[in-house]
C-alpha cells in the first residue's frame, strides 16, 4: 500500500488528445469534437464523446464516470443537467460505439482549458492499482483546442 500512495505522488498527469481513447478494460471514452459558441459573459462548450466497447463477445457498461472542465487555475466546470443526453452508463454491445454531448459554461476569461474524465462514487479499487488516478496523483485530462 505504500508502494502505492508514494507513486502517486510523483506520477506524471496523463494528457490526451482529441480522439484519444481512456479505456477501462474493454470499454473506452473519447472527446471526439468541441464546438464553442460566445454567451455573453461565458462561452458554451459544446463537447462530443464517443463511448465504444472493444468487447467481442460480451456487453458491458461503466458506473461512476464523470466528466468536467477544468482550467489553468484548478476552477472545476460541472456540465449543465441534461435529461435527454445518453448517460455514461449506457450498456453497449460487442464493438458498439454510442455518441453524447455534454454541454459547459465556462467564463470567455478561462485558460487553458481541458477536460476531465475520471470516476467518482463506488469502492475505490484504484487504491491499490499503481499510477492508478487516485491519492495524490490527477485524473487524466484532455488537452481541448484552444
Amino acid at each position: 500500500m505504500g508502494v502505492v500512495v508514494l507513486t502517486s505522488l510523483f506520477w506524471p498527469r496523463r494528457v490526451l488528445n482529441l480522439r484519444d481513447p481512456q479505456c477501462s478494460d474493454d470499454w473506452c471514452i473519447s472527446v471526439e469534437n468541441v464546438n464553442r459558441t460566445l454567451t455573453r459573459p461565458n462561452i458554451s462548450c459544446t463537447v462530443t464523446l464517443r463511448l465504444s466497447s472493444r468487447a467481442r463477445r460480451i456487453s458491458q457498461r461503466e458506473n461512476g464516470v464523470v466528466v468536467y472542465l477544468t482550467d489553468s487555475s484548478g476552477q472545476r466546470y460541472d456540465p449543465a443537467p441534461d435529461p435527454s443526453a445518453v448517460p455514461f452508463n449506457v450498456t453497449l454491445q460487442p464493438q458498439q460505439s454510442i455518441a453524447t454531448t455534454r454541454v459547459f459554461e465556462v467564463p470567455a476569461e478561462a485558460r487553458e482549458v481541458g477536460l476531465v474524465i475520471t470516476r467518482e462514487g463506488g469502492f475505490p479499487i484504484g487504491w491499490f492499482i499503481v499510477g492508478y488516478e487516485t491519492w495524490f496523483g490527477k485524473p487524466t485530462i484532455v488537452r481541448l483546442p484552444s
